[in-house]
């Protein structure tokens, strides 16, 4: 897939830079990893180890005016779409300094400055927010689309459907990406979902779909590009579903004991950031050298990350009346008495 023109239009410098975005998404979420075994993260929290080029090759190819939204696998969509290590970790230890002021966690990371809007933490209830943004894209004239994700569990939720039949019915320039990691929490998919793949349930809805392989980054690239430019130029949605794997359980509380040790290590052979290592290599793009580099950087700069969440402060107790839909001076007055 390296030889497709979108990827063939990718200089040396922006091969490595997807690279360093992959190897710093990885080393963000072990440290995440590591933060919460050490208690300083509570709730919930999902990495996203093993699905890096998903994130990675879908991101790389939009546009100005493409906006993107997410489930609450959402930490390594966050750091592609330009947001900081720091307001991250900072936002996943609950402190004041975080994206979300500490309010969200690992599940609402948010940035609409970087048109990115969010994690959420109900399960396809992102869906029709995606759809709306597309029809606000649409309906202002612009030529942009709206990237939405969800996961392989996600795909029997009523609103999806519902999702997909206006998104078709009104045209709008929305692209569904399945981040088919082949197990809805603890349940694999034979054992969840009726109709394999799971991209064809577009044809319900006479949407356009491609089932592809999530690891390789410039597969990734290529399959988005043609769904963005339907969107872009035709105004047309499309159900995209990438498969790759999680090498972590659904979330930190997962005790994984639904698959085997021997079917992860398998699975690991198909990393994508060693498969897009390899081909770096290859191409003569990348050496071990500057590889190295790269790892250590993105380890410090993870570890620099938990040194500032750990110096910020939590949130003050008045901001527990701020950021909230109601905005009545005496309703807010009543509440803090």
């Amino acid at each position: 897939m390296a030889s497709t023109p979108v990827n063939q239009s990718l200089t040396a410098d922006q091969k490595i830079e997807l690279y360093e975005l992959m190897v710093r998404i990885r080393r963000f979420e072990e440290r995440s990893v590591r933060c919460y075994q050490q208690g300083k993260i509570g709730g919930f929290c999902h990495t996203y180890n093993g699905q890096e080029a998903v994130a990675v090759g879908t991101v790389s190819v939009l546009g100005e005016d493409d906006h993107i939204i997410t489930a609450y696998r959402d930490h390594a969509h966050g750091l592609v779409v330009g947001m900081s290590m720091n307001e991250m970790m900072a936002e996943l230890f609950g402190k004041y300094t975080g994206c979300s002021k500490g309010k969200g966690g690992s599940m609402h990371f948010f940035a609409p400055d970087k048109r990115f809007w969010g994690g959420h933490g109900i399960v396809g209830g992102q869906t029709p927010l995606g759809a709306g943004i597309a029809f606000a894209l649409k309906y202002e004239g612009k030529k942009g689309c709206c990237l939405c994700y969800l996961g392989d569990g996600a795909v029997n939720q009523g609103a999806f459907h519902e999702s997909m039949n206006l998104a078709a019915l009104w045209d709008l320039p929305v692209i569904y990406v399945i981040e088919n990691n082949f197990y809805s929490m603890g349940t694999s998919q034979p054992r969840s979902s009726a109709g394999h793949p799971l991209a064809k349930r577009a044809v319900a809805y006479d949407m356009d779909y491609e089932i592809a392989d999530g690891n390789d980054v410039y597969t990734v690239r290529e399959k988005t590009a043609e769904a963005v430019k339907r969107a872009h130029e035709k105004s047309r949605p499309t159900l995209l579903e990438f498969q790759t794997y999680r090498f972590r359980g659904h979330s930190m509380s997962d005790p994984e004991s639904y698959r085997t040790k021997d079917e992860i290590e398998e699975r690991k052979k198909s990393d994508p950031i060693i498969i897009f290592h390899d081909q770096l290599i290859k191409e003569g793009v990348l050496d071990e050298k500057r590889a190295k580099e790269i790892d250590d950087a993105a380890k410090k700069e993870a570890a620099d990350a938990d040194a500032f969440a750990e110096q910020s402060p939590f949130p003050p107790a008045e901001e527990l009346f701020t950021d909230v839909y109601a905005d009545d001076a005496d309703y807010l007055a009543a509440t803090k008495e």
